[in-house]
């Protein structure tokens, strides 16, 4: 009998080059660098093209990505009509499944599978899903649908597209820094998705999909709109304590904290600290942060557990005024720039991801004729 791994816990399926993560150490590396030498000194496309191409941009690399961006986040019209058909109050990430699926079934270059999957291809998605996510909230908000901006960079113009203001400089500075910290994170489980149907020699679109409708599961990108539920019936930092106490008396879930591979705190979660209490000093939110540090701290005391990178994305998307429904959609904006790294390199030297189960059903039954039943 096979060792058996449940949920595949410890088992490496795959070599990759595009990032790691060190659990115990709390170390999460992209294209061997530390996260913590990248955040807030590249910007998202520096980075996507650090995991694209295996190295950093030169400024011209860069201008030419950036151009490439401005250039195809433009939502075609067809797609546009399909948007619009699809039920507003259905669930975004459901929505945004669909709509990539249909942005597949429009692009042509999209039928010979992995033969035209390139890294032109891989800019163009990623361009458009930041695009998709403003678009279908516009729509869900009975809005018209804003047109990209010119001349903003990702991350600006996201914000812009989402509110049709530009965004204040440190707004458009701490969502950058986001969406760097989620580009990556080894073979999670929406990553470990869209490998796998591309594993199969199936298209771009459907293994970018394949991921978006695995990372719609609460126990995977849904956490942080979790969190930020729990800080708006907390409310108070006075209420808190109290609060998680009680929780933690009844064995109910604090969102958040714990990790499926780290053992300490993930790194991103610091980071994100520290971008938050930015924000909150520049918007006098700070209340949002006092009760994640009171909250981080009686569940360090009480059950020794890390908070994740969950945590403190939930009250700085709040700070940046993002309706709690977008959080996992706007995760998805980053980790589009992963899941097409990982399709192609998975694409580049591929074998069919095939894994056997353990049959622990009946044996040796007698079949019975049906009119002996």
């Amino acid at each position: 009998m096979a060792k058996r791994a449940e949920g595949l816990r410890g088992v490496a399926v795959a070599e990759t080059k595009l990032s790691s993560v060190d659990g115990e150490k709390g170390l999460l590396i992209y294209r061997g660098y530390p996260i913590e030498e990248l955040a807030g000194n590249v910007c998202f496309e520096e980075a996507a093209y650090l995991l694209w191409h295996g190295y950093l941009p030169t400024r011209v690399d860069l201008k030419d990505l950036k151009a490439h961006f401005r250039l195809t986040r433009p939502l075609e019209e067809p797609l546009k009509r399909i948007m619009r058909t699809l039920p507003k109050g259905a669930q975004p990430m459901s929505l945004l499944r669909t709509t990539v699926s249909a942005a597949g079934l429009l692009d042509q270059k999209a039928d010979r599978a992995n033969e035209n999957a390139t890294l032109e291809m891989a800019e163009r998605i990623s361009s458009k899903m930041a695009s998709i996510v403003a678009g279908q909230w516009r729509l869900r908000e009975d809005l018209e649908m804003i047109e990209p901006h010119d001349s903003f960079d990702h991350a600006a113009n996201f914000l812009y597209m989402l509110e049709g203001e530009e965004p204040s400089e440190i707004a458009a500075k701490v969502f950058d820094t986001c969406l760097v910290l989620h580009l990556d994170h080894g073979f999670n489980a929406s990553t470990f998705s869209s490998r796998v149907c591309a594993s199969t020699w199936s298209d771009i679109y459907s293994a970018v999909a394949s991921g978006l409708g695995t990372l719609r599961g609460r126990l995977h990108g849904g956490a942080n709109e979790m969190v930020m539920e729990m800080l708006q019936e907390i409310n108070r930092p006075e209420r808190a304590e109290d609060f998680i106490k009680d929780l933690l008396a009844r064995k109910r879930i604090v969102m958040g904290f714990g990790h499926a591979v780290y053992s300490t705190v993930d790194p991103r979660a610091t980071i994100l600290k520290k971008l938050g209490w930015e924000l909150a000093e520049a918007t006098s939110q700070s209340r949002w942060m006092e009760i994640c540090e009171i909250i981080e701290k009686v569940m360090m005391e009480e059950k020794g557990i890390a908070c994740n990178v969950d945590f403190y994305s939930a009250p700085v998307y709040h700070m940046l005024g993002i309706h709690r429904a977008l959080y996992t959609p706007i995760f998805a904006v980053s980790r589009i720039v992963g899941y097409t790294a990982h399709i192609l390199e998975q694409y580049s030297n591929n074998k069919l991801i095939r894994p056997r189960s353990e049959y622990v059903g009946d044996r040796d039954r007698v079949f019975v004729p049906i009119e002996q039943r």
